[in-house]
């Protein structure tokens, strides 16, 4: 008897020494357990413990899932993916023409790359998150039973709302996102007449508010414009103060001070330079080269445009129509062609995912 008891109470022991083992525990603010509800796996950015955000324009809703990844790899080779959009298919059990990659992001602390994906076409594709280690090996990111947390963005356009081109608005309540300091800053568009929005959601997250409505000056337009949504945007500080760094379709690139993001005001971005007209900005990201900081940005028709920031602070804003380029110059880097999206992999590479001759590839790059 005494055995048996003693048998049972080293059982005991054991399951609560393991839920008791650091690392197992989700991180803080995740308070659900489960499959989250998401309709559209679109924008994704990285936050602290591994909680990976995403961005579900469908549901106007942002998710923090846990990755359960928080161990750092010791070492990350070069990556280079062909086809890669073949190989997802070949893994959901699909063909490479019922497969659309929406965005990537990689763990800043273990290198893995994740992918949000559509499994199909239409209101009926599956949402997937897809998974690459440093040794290149794609795997599905199992939704079955995660830790997450989830916060509703109240003012989205509704579900059957359309533009002028016939276009679902719903899809644009969700943009980009990024993590900075404890909240997660979301762009998009709203269901109000001011459309454009900025909004700041503090995490562990409480309830979304109606966000900033903010209005820029589009030079190669010549007009003011409050409707159209940023479509990719960096945290960046300008002179020791927090900014939001935003490109606009055609291509004007604004900043907005933190600081004045206020629940339910309007605010005017001051327009630092004029890219090039035609053109749809894709993706963007910051880093440092040789003492100095650069912007990085991915466009449909113009390249990849290097941009230095050194003149941030003092750029004069851009106030009238303007023929095409204007106010900060920049480099387009004539080797990168095809890029669709791109994150850091280090602190001296990016990761590039890029439409070529071959198909939809990912590839790892010095930073120019």
């Amino acid at each position: 008897m005494k055995c048996r008891l003693m048998i049972l109470c080293l059982a005991v022991l054991a399951a609560a020494v393991i839920v008791a083992v650091p690392g197992l525990a989700a991180p803080k603010g995740l308070d659900k357990q489960g499959k989250p509800d998401l309709k559209f796996a679109g924008p994704l950015a990285f936050g602290p413990e591994g909680v990976l955000f995403v961005g579900d324009p469908m549901s106007a809703a942002i998710y923090a899932i846990d990755t359960a990844e928080t161990t750092a790899a010791s070492a990350r080779g070069n990556v280079k993916i062909d086809k890669v959009d073949e190989k997802i298919a070949s893994l959901l059990g699909t063909t490479a023409d019922q497969v659309l990659v929406n965005d990537l992001a990689c763990n800043p602390k273990t290198g893995t790359l994740y992918l949000s994906v559509s499994r199909g076409k239409g209101p009926s594709a599956a949402a997937v998150i897809v998974r690459i280690n440093t040794a290149g090996k794609l795997s599905e990111f199992s939704l079955e039973k995660v830790n997450y947390a989830s916060a509703a963005l109240p003012n989205a356009p509704g579900p059957d709302a359309k533009d002028r081109r016939g276009a679902l608005q719903r899809m644009e309540s969700i943009t980009d996102l990024a993590y900075v300091d404890g909240r997660v800053f979301v762009a998009g568009l709203s269901n109000e007449e001011f459309a454009s929005k900025l909004r700041s959601i503090p995490f562990p997250f409480s309830a979304a508010d109606n966000g900033t409505s903010v209005e820029i000056y589009h030079g190669s337009h010549g007009a003011f414009e409050t409707r159209s949504p940023v479509r990719t945007f960096v945290p960046f500080d300008i002179g020791g103060e927090p900014n939001l760094l935003a490109a606009y379709t055609c291509t004007p690139l604004v900043k907005f001070p933190v600081s004045q993001l206020s629940a339910g005001q309007k605010l005017r971005g001051t327009t630092v330079a004029e890219l090039g007209n035609g053109n749809r900005p894709l993706d963007m990201i910051v880093y440092k080269k040789e003492g100095k900081t650069y912007l990085l940005l991915a466009n449909d028709k113009r390249g990849v445009m290097k941009i230095p920031t050194d003149n941030l602070g003092s750029a004069q804003p851009i106030t009238t129509r303007q023929g095409d380029k204007a106010g900060i110059e920049y480099e387009t880097i004539a080797d990168l062609k095809g890029v669709m999206q791109l994150d850091l992999y280090d602190t001296t590479r990016a990761v590039l995912l890029v439409r070529g001759e071959s198909g939809l590839g990912i590839q790892t790059m010095n930073l120019p």
